[in-house]
């Protein structure tokens, strides 16, 4: 009770299920001296970032995070927490999206840490499944 995610989530029979690549945060873009900025160095911030994405991603697909059913999050420790997973961090930024009065769907999840992901600066990687109504 009170936990921003579903025990488990039915997807009625003759629903499409669309799975979606794990998505990371964005790489800012160069600025004018061709400077790419650093990705910001906590998980929470990442998460955000990673979770519009998603967002934009879905909706290229017409759906929204609505349609969500499942979602993984694969969280490398954080540096600043002694390299352990920062799950307050992680569900601070998941609840900006999920369990809202604008967004009340809540997936079912999963939360792993991971010992490293694509590149070095990446703490966060998403994956999820929507099923379309």
């Amino acid at each position: 009770p009170g936990f921003p995610i579903s025990l488990g989530v039915e997807v009625p029979a003759g629903k499409t299920l669309v799975y979606l690549s794990g998505a990371v945060p964005p790489t800012p873009a160069p600025d004018k001296d061709g400077k790419i900025a650093p990705l910001p160095s906590d998980t929470q911030a990442q998460a955000v970032l990673t979770l519009q994405r998603i967002e934009q991603s879905l909706k290229s697909l017409r759906l929204t995070l609505g349609d969500v059913v499942f979602l993984r999050a694969y969280l490398v420790g954080d540096p600043a927490l002694g390299h352990k997973l920062d799950f307050g961090g992680f569900n601070a930024a998941y609840k900006q999206f999920f369990g809202t009065a604008e967004q009340p769907a809540l997936p079912a999840r999963s939360v792993v840490q991971v010992a490293g992901l694509a590149r070095p600066d990446f703490l966060v990687e998403i994956e999820v499944i929507a099923a379309r109504k």
